[in-house]
C-alpha cells in the first residue's frame, strides 16, 4: 500500500538538473522533488510520497484529504503503555467520531 500526502507548493527550484520544490505539508515544509509532474506551479497542490510529488490535485481535493487524516489521527495525549494491545495497534478510539 502507498500513502501520499497532499501538500502546497511554497517555492520551485533546480537542483543539479532535477525540478525540486519545498512543499508544506501544513507548517511542516519538506524538500520534494517535482520531476513526476511538471505541470505543478507555485501554489498547486501535490500528492507526496517518500519525498516525490507523483500527482497534482485540485485544492478541495487536497484540503479534504487533510481533514479526513485529522478526523482518524489517534490521540497522542495518552502514553503508549496506557493503550490496550488493540489501541496500541489502531490508535485509540475515544479520540475519533462514530
Amino acid at each position: 500500500m502507498c500513502l501520499a500526502i497532499p501538500g502546497r507548493i511554497a517555492s520551485i527550484h533546480d537542483e543539479r538538473g532535477i525540478r525540486m520544490g519545498r512543499v508544506d505539508f501544513g507548517g511542516v515544509v519538506k524538500e520534494v522533488c517535482l520531476a513526476y509532474v511538471p505541470e505543478a506551479d507555485v501554489g498547486d497542490y501535490a500528492l507526496v510520497h517518500v519525498g516525490f510529488a507523483i500527482a497534482t490535485v485540485d485544492e478541495t481535493a487536497a484540503r479534504k484529504t487533510l481533514a479526513t487524516f485529522d478526523e482518524i489521527k489517534p490521540d497522542r495525549s495518552r502514553k503508549t503503555d496506557e493503550l490496550s494491545p488493540t489501541e496500541f495497534k489502531t490508535g485509540p478510539t475515544s479520540s475519533r467520531q462514530a
